[in-house]
């Protein structure tokens, strides 16, 4: 029974989490848009919020990839020195994906920073 439970519970989990993840955006920005409509009924100015252009959204993005990759490998890199397990190395270098990925957006976000001087 113990399989068949850790497999239901997997599968709920899988697809749970995701579906109210989903649900919570939208309840939050169904309240932030009543919120909004309920001060401009009222009358009061709202000062609107800067969307980020495509170099503030590239620089955040590598931000968080480069960030999070490094955080991956280190833990993975930690744990495997605490238990002397040369397998462990493998699942750190799965962090190099994320970590390429992220430098990638720094170089987008160096190319449009560089385009719009010109």
């Amino acid at each position: 029974m113990g399989g068949e439970l850790i497999g239901l519970v997997a599968v709920i989990l899988g697809m749970g989490v995701p579906l109210g993840a989903l649900y919570t955006y939208y309840r939050v920005r169904r309240l932030r848009s009543e919120e909004r409509l309920a001060a401009i009924a009222r009358g009061v100015e709202i000062p609107m919020e800067p969307e980020l252009n495509q170099a503030g959204r590239s620089r955040r993005a590598g931000i968080l990839l480069v960030s999070g990759a490094l955080g991956y490998i280190l833990t993975f890199g930690l744990i495997a020195q605490l238990q002397a397990d040369r397998d462990l190395w493998t699942v750190a270098a799965f962090g190099i994906i994320p970590l390429a990925v992220g430098i990638g957006y720094f170089l987008d976000w160096s190319m449009i920073r560089r385009d719009v001087r010109t």
